[in-house]
């Protein structure tokens, strides 16, 4: 099997021809993170909130969404998430005020999906002290209807997915709470025992995340108890996605910051048994559990197998589990350029993306510390951090590519293909800081499709769902997933490099069973597929 894998391997090759070109200001994207910073060093200043790509007004092109924070004295300055409009021309316009995201919360993560099946994307924030689920409304327009909907998590939430865990066509909700915390209950904590520093989370208790089972109608059910996922020690910062054993019901990998991973088999029945010990997901090599992240699961190695990336503490490296197929999975980072090259970094926002399209999924890692005066008693590690780029060159092997030359403090980071030229882009956010878009200049000189799914009698978005592609070079699979990343929410699109190739036949498996064979398809296409009659081409 390996000697096919490295058969099937792209030709490594020294540098990248693909450039990740800042056109943040060009695009028309103007917006700084607010902490809330006062001076007092108090917790939640130090994680910042994520982003997302999602087409919010139905024009079937990628908009993007910016969480923001506020100040944490009562007559602070105003501060309230941003959401731009794609204009189809690589620019975007501010279409924030009056779109009924302009409440100002303390915002951290961002997960999307149509949860009442209008064909409409909705909006689900977490934040301090209370979330909020939006509705769209059509043309940009929101509203606010978390009282109405039974969701009440009223704690420090962090990220969030949507999944149909009962596959019953309805999109359910988890959302990752993290510690304890309140103004009140903030510790004094010091690095040099004279002045506060910002305490880890080992200072603090514990908290329960949350699973609401979507019941229709625009209701919510809170089942986290009698679902078996309520683990009242996690300290929750991210969430994946993955049906890491092949039977067709979507699992939960959960990213716990210096508490044990969490890994959720979906029993069928509404209920989950957790895995993360017995499938090795739960610690680092050195069995102590690490300061975890976000998270996200892609199959890098054409295994046929859903593997996972985790964003870790400075001195930890990045997680790269490679699922054996048995129930277990082994951390291939310390072996590998990924965890040489990360070693040094704190890690928040982590995806796999295919950036070259060459059929390989590659890693994009999103970097900056928690403490600004950390070089002070690390000389070794930095506040502000490059971004990581590994290019996969097949047979499990990645190559760090120096594709970004800007130090920043990274946290939520997101993709989508935004000015529709076949290739993925990159939205970062930063803590207490700008807002960075990357476009993708060279991926799409190889061939891409991009599938845009629309469910009937499953979820509309068709959450769940699996693509199979078969082309000359091989055979790739994905998953529709909400979620991954930390605190951000990517395209629900599906972009496959093919590499040289031209066409692809293609296979998709649905959440409702329904197999449905599209056979082959040219490339570079974006298109539209209806659970029902098929393709169409997308707007």
């Amino acid at each position: 099997m390996k000697l096919l894998l490295l058969l099937l391997a792209p030709l490594a090759f020294a540098g990248s021809p693909v450039t990740f070109s800042d056109v943040t200001a060009r695009a028309g994207i103007h917006f700084t993170h607010n902490a809330g910073r006062a001076g007092k060093k108090l917790l939640p200043e130090t994680l910042g909130s994520g982003c997302a790509f999602f087409d919010a007004d139905g024009d079937g092109w990628p908009d993007i969404l910016l969480i923001n924070g506020k100040d944490f004295t009562p007559r602070g300055r105003r501060s309230t998430a941003a959401l731009y409009r794609n204009n189809h021309d690589g620019t975007f316009t501010d279409i924030t005020a009056g779109s009924g995201l302009d409440i100002e919360i303390h915002g951290m993560g961002v997960a999307i999906a149509d949860y009442d099946n209008d064909g409409r994307d909705d909006v689900y924030v977490t934040a301090l002290g209370g979330d909020h689920l939006f509705h769209n409304e059509g043309r940009g327009k929101f509203r606010d209807v978390t009282k109405s909907s039974g969701l009440d998590n009223a704690a420090f939430g962090a990220s969030a997915a949507w999944l149909d865990y009962d596959r019953d066509g309805k999109v359910d909700l988890f959302v990752a709470n993290y510690v304890e915390w309140s103004p009140k209950i903030d510790l004094w904590c010091s690095l040099d025992g004279a002045t506060k520093s910002y305490c880890t989370p080992e200072s603090y208790k514990g908290s329960r995340s949350r699973l609401y089972h979507n019941l229709g109608g625009g209701r919510f059910e809170d089942v986290t108890e009698k679902s078996g996922v309520g683990d009242p020690s996690g300290k929750a910062l991210g969430v994946a996605v993955l049906d890491y054993d092949s039977d067709g019901w979507p699992d939960l990998f959960v990213a716990n910051d210096t508490q044990p991973n969490k890994l959720y088999r979906n029993r069928h029945d509404g209920t989950f048994s957790e895995e993360g010990m017995a499938a090795g997901v739960a610690y680092g090599e050195d069995g102590v559990a690490r300061g975890a992240m976000g998270a996200d699961s892609a199959d890098y190695d054409r295994s046929g197998r859903a593997h996972l990336l985790v964003g870790n503490f400075s001195n930890q490296m990045l997680g790269l589990y490679h699922n054996e197929g048995n129930g277990l999975f082994v951390d291939e980072a310390p072996r590998s350029a990924v965890g040489r090259a990360s070693l040094l970094s704190l890690t928040f926002g982590a995806f796999f993306f295919d950036y070259d399209l060459d059929g390989w999924p590659d890693i994009f890692a999103a970097n900056g510390h928690i403490e600004d005066e950390i070089n002070r008693v690390q000389p070794k590690v930095f506040y502000r951090e490059l971004p990581l780029l590994f290019h996969n060159l097949g047979g499990g092997k990645f190559e760090n590519i120096a594709a970004f030359n800007e130090p920043m403090v990274a946290r939520g980071a997101a993709y989508a293909d935004f000015d529709r030229d076949g290739d993925l882009d990159i939205l970062v956010s930063t803590n207490n800081g700008p807002a960075h878009l990357f476009r993708n200049d060279g991926g799409n000189r190889n061939h891409w499709i991009t599938l845009r799914l629309a469910g009937t009698k499953s979820n509309r978005d068709g959450i769940g769902a699996v693509i199979h592609l078969e082309s000359a070079s091989g055979k790739q699979w994905s998953m529709v997933r909400s979620g991954s990343s930390y605190c951000s929410q990517s395209d629900l699109a599906q972009t496959f490099g093919l590499g040289k190739d031209t066409r692809a036949s293609i296979r998709i498996d649905w959440p409702s069973g329904k197999k449905q064979s599209l056979g082959e398809i040219a490339a570079d296409h974006f298109l539209k597929i209806d659970e029902d009659r098929g393709i169409h081409p997308a707007r």
